[in-house]
């Protein structure tokens, strides 16, 4: 857990809050007023995977971005399993606590299966939906098609699967602290850009040992094992949600979640939505194009305001 305070060298200077609703200490950051934006993110970054985007949307938005159990400077309780439901339950929480409504979504990574539960148990509170590089599952007849054919071809699910079968999974991802960098580079990280700025600093500091890594593991065994559960919508939420605009920015070289596979669910779930590829951006576009990805969200949020 990353200490409250901490800004990294002053680039997440943004105020910390906690909220005790889902069980735990949750973090999140809660900047600006208006409409609400909710930025959801996956393995295994936090909050600071959206640091630009909070920056450009704060004027005119409320921007509300939670850290999940186990990243961030969330609580990691050792109590806690930490498959996609449970992350689902605890984003749940911390929504009717905050009395959140009206929500655009923007999800990354596992943050888009966090994002669609929340959306499975209550439609009604979404009114946009923009994923980045970010599965949108919502009973998809494909969906575990897609998510196999995923597997078979990811280095980071390969290496799930081959580590999990060896029992060094929690071993490797328990020294996190230590190897962020190497994590992310398999996921696609620009080695490039990391070496000379703070980021890989930011992304260790939540996993200062094995036990503050249990929300990482437990991502990772979620997959090995089948432990993770999409809920699926009933025919009102499914549409409901095909009705809302939606945006899909991905960067067209990540090799984590290959667009073929994941951006015809997006299209399945929102017939309405648009889809933008970024070229020569990987798996953590709002890292590699922050400019244009925090453009085109502007953008997308301008041009649905009425809707």
């Amino acid at each position: 857990m990353i200490a409250a305070h901490e800004t990294f060298d002053g680039t997440f200077p943004y105020r910390p809050h906690f909220s005790a609703a889902p069980g735990f200490p949750m973090h999140y950051v809660d900047e600006g007023a208006g409409p609400v934006v909710l930025c959801l993110h996956g393995e295994p970054t936090w909050g600071y995977l959206f640091r630009d985007l909070i920056r450009r949307l704060a004027p005119t938005h409320r921007v509300v971005v939670p850290d999940h159990m186990g990243f961030g400077k969330s609580a990691t309780p050792a109590d806690r399993s930490y498959w996609l439901q449970d992350h689902v339950d605890n984003l749940e929480a911390l929504v009717l606590d905050l009395g959140l409504r009206e929500i655009t979504l923007v999800m990354h990574d596992f943050g888009g299966p966090v994002g669609m539960g929340l959306a499975v148990r209550h439609p009604g509170l979404i009114t946009r939906v923009v994923s980045v590089n970010g599965p949108t599952p919502f009973g998809q007849p494909g969906l575990g098609a897609a998510l196999a054919a995923n597997a078979a071809e990811s280095p980071w699910f390969g290496w799930i699967a081959r580590a999990h079968a060896d029992g060094s999974l929690g071993a490797v991802l328990g020294e996190l602290g230590h190897t962020i960098l190497g994590i992310l580079e398999l996921n696609g990280f620009r080695e490039n850009v990391l070496t000379v700025d703070t980021r890989p600093a930011a992304y260790g500091a939540a996993f200062p040992s094995r036990a503050e890594a249990a929300g990482a593991i437990g991502w990772a065994e979620g997959f090995a094992t089948g432990a993770h559960t999409f809920a699926a919508p009933s025919a009102e939420a499914r549409a409901a949600l095909a009705a809302l605009p939606a945006l899909a920015l991905w960067g067209a070289d990540d090799r984590t979640l290959a667009a073929r596979h994941f951006l015809p669910l997006f299209a399945e779930a929102f017939p309405h939505g648009r889809v933008v590829e970024l070229p020569a951006v990987g798996h953590y576009s709002p890292e590699d194009a922050p400019d244009a990805v925090g453009e085109l969200v502007q953008r997308f949020l301008a041009e649905t305001a009425a809707a």
